[in-house]
């Protein structure tokens, strides 16, 4: 299979007919952001593009544990998929042709079946940091990063640009109904977004014109030992800005504040209550040769929000000021301030690439219509459907920050109805690390359903279990049911007691508990007919 593509810029060491396998494996699901750009890399994950276009002019093979949604694009577009991972996977039907080169994602081990295999024929490994820094060279790269919301963020980034007419390259670590491609679109203009992730350091190769800090928290906690660690590798992030470039960081962030703290240590800059001043955002550091634009709700960044308040749509609108001074009120279909946030990043990074400041009002203008008709990423609140009056969400956050945000953002939307969350914890490290932290945040739901841990790549070293968070949840009723089938089928019940509840039901979690919405809805409507019947 060779199929036509236009090739990157950023790898024109590797021409003619290529043959690229990609290694993935499915317990890299909550790793394996923003990694993936040419055929060369494709990925079966959430967190990876699902491509047609970047197919065109290589012939691309992979392999993943299990089938997922998002390969399904890949075999649309000519792809040679393996489930499970084989010796016979990574060579021709007949074993006379092997890859040219292989990508593996970061969670896959040395010992992997099909690196060694690949390695005894002497066929290249490629690490995906490696990757990456090829692929982007020769671009101008805005660098999206940090603990949470670096997928909208850059989404949002790239669907603004691309409607405002900049021919932009972008890939993001999750599905965008909006995007062609589903994660990504390829252009042939200078600007290349792409979602920068922290886990193993595979950001550190980079160097963007432009890097986006949305916030820093203890996250990754089988990697980073501390958030002390968290900000170390941040820290070296920073300094693979490129000279003259920029940081676009939020203010309010109490991690971000720490980085640039750090920078005022390095630097001898000045700065008022721990962030950059007005006066001292337009200097350049020493040492630090790029500038800082800051955003968040306080006063003393450069762009904040003010006024705050829920529309119509279900979302937000806000008026946008710059160094005290109101421009325009932007509005906001996605809910949740902490989207008014990403919001924020995405205008101080798109007229930070505009430059001409006298062009602020007019590519304001411009700039408000596609915001306002941004309609999100995949597993980020989704709506799974309605019926007896229940709303079923689903969404990604597996994090006490982000379970604090999407209830946040359910309450901005349905005021008036009680939430049921339904957590499936992601991986025992974390679990241990933050329990308190989640049962903090689940305690702002009316009823938590906890379930069975979703494992991915780790063993229970810890002897910990979903029923040990329920029965620390202060507050609304909480019960451990680890299978989620039981889960369904609770909850069903619960509703058709009751056939118009006011409740909104979210499942939250980055393993399978996205099931439990699907099969929630379609219980609900199958009992409903059998009842009419």
């Amino acid at each position: 299979m060779h199929c036509r593509f236009q090739k990157s810029k950023g790898v024109d060491s590797f021409r003619g007919n290529w043959w690229f396998w990609v290694i993935c494996t499915r317990q890299a699901r909550s790793q394996t952001t923003s990694v993936l750009k040419n055929p060369q890399f494709f990925g079966m994950e959430p967190s990876s593009p699902s491509p047609s276009q970047s197919l065109q002019g290589f012939e691309v093979s992979g392999s993943d544990l299990v089938w997922s949604s998002y390969m399904e694009g890949l075999l649309e577009a000519g792809a040679n998929l393996h489930i499970g991972h084989s010796v016979s996977n990574i060579q021709s039907n007949d074993g006379s042709r092997f890859p040219n080169a292989v990508v593996a994602s970061s969670a896959i081990p040395q010992d992997n079946v099909e690196i060694l295999h690949a390695k005894s024929v002497g066929v290249p490994i490629y690490k995906r940091d490696y990757w990456l820094a090829k692929l982007t060279e020769k671009y101008n790269l805005i660098a999206v990063s940090g603990s949470h919301g670096k997928s909208t963020t850059a989404s949002m980034l790239a669907y603004v640009l691309k409607a405002m007419g900049d021919d932009l390259t972008a890939i993001v670590g999750a599905h965008v109904p909006q995007f062609p491609d589903g994660s990504i679109f390829y252009g042939g203009g200078k600007n290349f977004v792409l979602e920068a992730d922290e886990y193993d350091g595979c950001f550190l190769g980079l160097s963007p014109s432009v890097a986006v800090v949305t916030n820093l928290d203890w996250e990754h906690v089988d990697i980073f030992e501390d958030e002390d660690a968290v900000k170390s590798i941040f820290r070296r992030f920073l300094k693979q800005i490129r000279v003259g470039g920029h940081l676009v960081i939020c203010g309010d962030s109490q991690g971000g504040r720490s980085l640039l703290d750090q920078i005022k240590q390095d630097t001898g800059l000045k700065y008022s209550g721990g962030v950059v001043s007005n006066q001292s955002s337009d200097l350049w550091g020493q040492g630090h040769d790029y500038k800082i634009i800051t955003y968040g709700f306080s006063s003393f960044n450069d762009w904040y929000a003010e006024s705050i308040c829920p529309n119509v749509q279900g979302g937000s609108d806000y008026i946008l000021c710059e160094r005290g001074r109101p421009l325009a009120q932007i509005s906001l279909q996605i809910p949740g301030v902490h989207n008014v946030l990403n919001s924020l990043a995405v205008i101080a990074t798109v007229l930070t690439l505009i430059g001409d400041k006298r062009q602020s009002r007019e590519s304001i203008a411009c700039l408000k219509l596609p915001l306002s008709k941004f309609m999100g990423v995949s597993r980020r609140f989704d709506l799974i459907g309605t019926i007896y009056g229940c709303h079923i969400y689903d969404d990604f956050a597996h994090h006490p920050t982000e379970v604090r945000a999407v209830l946040q953002a359910a309450r901005q939307r349905f005021p008036n109805k009680a939430l049921i969350v339904v957590f499936q914890p992601h991986t025992y490290s974390r679990l241990v690390a933050l329990k308190d932290d989640f049962a903090n945040a689940l305690s702002e739901a009316d009823q938590v359903v906890v379930s069975a841990v979703y494992a991915a790549r780790e063993t229970n070293d810890w002897n910990i279990n979903g029923k040990d968070l329920a029965a620390s949840i202060i507050g609304p009723p909480s019960e451990y049911i680890p299978c989620l089938v039981n889960v369904v089928d609770k909850l069903a019940l619960q509703i058709l007691r009751d056939p118009h509840p006011e409740i909104v039901i979210l499942t939250l979690g980055a393993g399978d508990v996205t099931t439990v919405g699907p099969k929630l809805l379609h219980e609900l409507q199958t009992r409903s007919q059998d009842a009419r019947h």
